[in-house]
């Protein structure tokens, strides 16, 4: 978990700045369209929408908003078709790569996302060459605020964690990817700042980059984070604090 939690802080970093550009809304409002448009608009029968609308409130987006979202994808208003696929990948020092998309152009999508890692060190790889380096989890990132730590990690556990780890301030709480919701849920009722809820790609294992690779891969991530048709990017890279 260790290489895991450098990865959070690289994407919390991006996420940060991802909210300044406006990227943040747009990422999650395609989520709710297409978990509408695959599950249907009611959250209690869809699990997925349950899950994209704690991930829209935990970034403080207006309900009416997430609303709109949902009937668009749902059929309800006059939207935007997105299509979801997921691409694996090998960066800079062999790193895997899994890249969650969502467009309305998936030839177009695919071949800036094929540019991109050409030009930057990295290359598209078949279905199933990576993913098996990962599992399917859910993450709760909570603000620390000079909670107790011990306090945290058993009220975690009553909602239904399996467990957590504290870096760069906050909490990262790991749950099963159908208890995702309930621990944000509860853990906002317990009076906590959720950052995000998401389910995510974690590795199972690292690959520690050294040298040049690892302001090649940092480069290579950086543009695909810029890509407004990627939604999530996982890896497995870890790097020593002081080399980044």
């Amino acid at each position: 978990m260790a290489g895991h939690s450098k990865w959070a802080n690289i994407k919390h970093k991006k996420a940060a700045q991802d909210a300044k550009r406006g990227k943040v809304f747009t990422k999650i409002i395609k989520e709710l369209m297409v978990s509408a448009k695959s599950g249907g608009s009611d959250p209690e029968a869809n699990p997925r929408l349950r899950q994209a609308i704690s991930s829209a409130k935990a970034a403080n987006m207006p309900n009416d908003t997430i609303k709109r979202a949902v009937q668009k994808g749902a059929g309800e208003l006059e939207g935007v078709d997105y299509e979801e696929t997921t691409y694996e990948a090998f960066g800079p020092g062999g790193v895997a790569i899994i890249l969650d998309v969502m467009t309305d152009n998936k030839n177009r999508t695919v071949a800036e996302i094929r540019h991109l890692m050409t030009k930057y060190g990295g290359t598209l790889g078949e279905n199933g060459s990576v993913s098996w380096m990962f599992e399917k989890l859910g993450q709760v990132t909570i603000s620390a605020n000079g909670h107790d730590e011990n306090k945290v990690f058993e009220e975690a556990l009553e909602a239904g964690a399996d467990d957590f780890i504290f870096s760069d301030n906050v909490f990262i709480i790991t749950a099963k990817p159908t208890n995702t919701v309930d621990v944000s849920d509860k853990l906002i009722e317990k009076g906590y700042n959720v950052i995000s809820s998401e389910i995510e790609m974690v590795p199972k294992n690292t690959l520690k980059v050294k040298g040049d690779d690892i302001k090649k891969l940092i480069n290579l991530i950086e543009h695909l984070e810029e890509h407004d048709d990627i939604q999530n990017i996982y890896s497995n890279f870890e790097v020593d604090d002081a080399e980044i």
